[in-house]
């Protein structure tokens, strides 16, 4: 049985323009199109389509889709590993929500929750490799920096780090929405314990170097839209503070 564009968009709810554009890039083709340019599709491709939606639902980009589903895998391989994706995101989503509940009964009783229960990070290099995906795809594209390549991760030591920064970055977001003028002493002594943890880790950073990282993170969209979507001037803020600091040292 085939069915028309319409029907397939009815069926599926994906939309007729996005049918149009998986068939323009090649992702999804029609097994047949008629002399008046209608497409129509059959099993093959509904189930193709199927594939496409479960990597679209883990937020892969399309021109990977397609060129994991035009790879040597059959359709089980192919399920089996999305199967796979959707329950490590699954237990990700039972993390998160574990957090939550957590944070409502400390916040419903007055209290301050500790940081580390805040922040617990990830159980698996795997994890880590998924939560690096977006931003490791954006260096790749516009520095040919690959975050993840050759690197072994250490859950533990990622973890560690990852909860300094985000300990860090509240601090800061914290002290400028309070006034604290960038180049008061509280925050070059925040500062200073950061790249002080910094090099006890393994990431050898003088004041220059944490200076000049701010910049980037100042210029580059990216990583400017993570900061300011903290607190509105964190990203200019942060950059005058490192570089006050490091003009100091």
């Amino acid at each position: 049985m085939l069915y028309t564009v319409k029907e397939v968009s009815k069926i599926t709810k994906v939309t007729v323009k996005a049918l149009h554009h998986y068939h323009k890039i090649g992702l999804l083709l029609p097994c047949k199109v008629n002399e008046a340019g209608y497409r129509f599709y059959g099993t093959k491709e509904l189930e193709r389509l199927q594939q496409i939606l479960f990597y679209r639902e883990l937020d892969f980009p399309l021109k990977e889709i397609k060129q994991i589903l035009n790879g040597e895998h059959d359709r089980l391989s192919i399920l089996n590993s999305q199967k796979k994706l959707l329950q490590s995101r699954i237990k990700k989503m039972e993390r998160l929500i574990d957090t939550i509940d957590q944070s409502i009964w400390y916040t419903a009783k007055g209290e301050h929750m500790d940081q580390k229960e805040m922040f617990k990070g990830f159980n698996t290099s795997e994890e880590w490799t998924d939560a690096l995906q977006e931003q490791n795809e954006y260096l790749k594209e516009h520095y040919q920096y690959d975050l993840l390549e050759k690197n072994e991760i250490d859950v533990q030591e990622m973890n560690e780090s990852a909860l300094e920064a985000k300990c860090f970055i509240e601090k800061m977001a914290d002290a400028l929405k309070n006034g604290i003028k960038h180049n008061d002493g509280r925050i070059n002594k925040l500062i200073d314990k950061h790249i002080h943890f910094l090099n006890d880790h393994g990431h050898q950073t003088k004041a220059a170097d944490f200076a000049m990282q701010t910049r980037f993170f100042l210029n580059d969209d990216f990583h400017r839209n993570m900061l300011e979507s903290q607190q509105t001037g964190l990203s200019y803020y942060l950059c005058l503070a490192a570089e006050d600091f490091a003009s100091v040292q």
